[in-house]
């Protein structure tokens, strides 16, 4: 039997939350849309009520089922980028879980693409 080291998933979202300091928001999820641990950056308030950000959650795993269908024909998804106007919302899967995490929306791109590499280096073990 392989012993499995215990992951830190508070660590692992306080990480994520400081990588940049225009994140808001980070959480982990599980394949059926619950909140493993999710923390808002210091400092930063809510743009959703939490029954909405559990809502939401729900419907991005629900939404990883669905994306699931084209892999095939595709290839699988590397991440998901949503921009509304008052934040950006990003998404990733690692085997497991799904990581979600929301930032300001005028972050250029190319720092986003930055941190989606480093978070993927963080959840490799998820």
């Amino acid at each position: 039997m392989v012993a499995r080291k215990k992951i830190d998933l508070l660590d692992i979202t306080q990480q994520i939350v400081n990588l940049n300091s225009k994140m808001r928001f980070a959480a982990i999820i599980d394949g059926k849309g619950n909140i493993r641990e999710g923390i808002m950056k210091k400092g930063q308030t809510s743009l959703n009520s939490q029954k909405e950000e559990e809502h939401f959650c729900a419907q991005v795993a629900q939404r990883r089922t669905m994306r699931k269908e084209f892999d095939r024909s595709l290839g699988k998804v590397r991440y998901i980028h949503v921009e509304r106007e008052k934040v950006s919302q990003l998404v990733l899967y690692t085997k497991n879980n799904i990581i979600f995490f929301t930032m300001e929306p005028e972050t250029p791109i190319t720092t986003k693409i930055k941190l989606i590499d480093k978070i993927k280096d963080i959840t490799v073990d998820l």
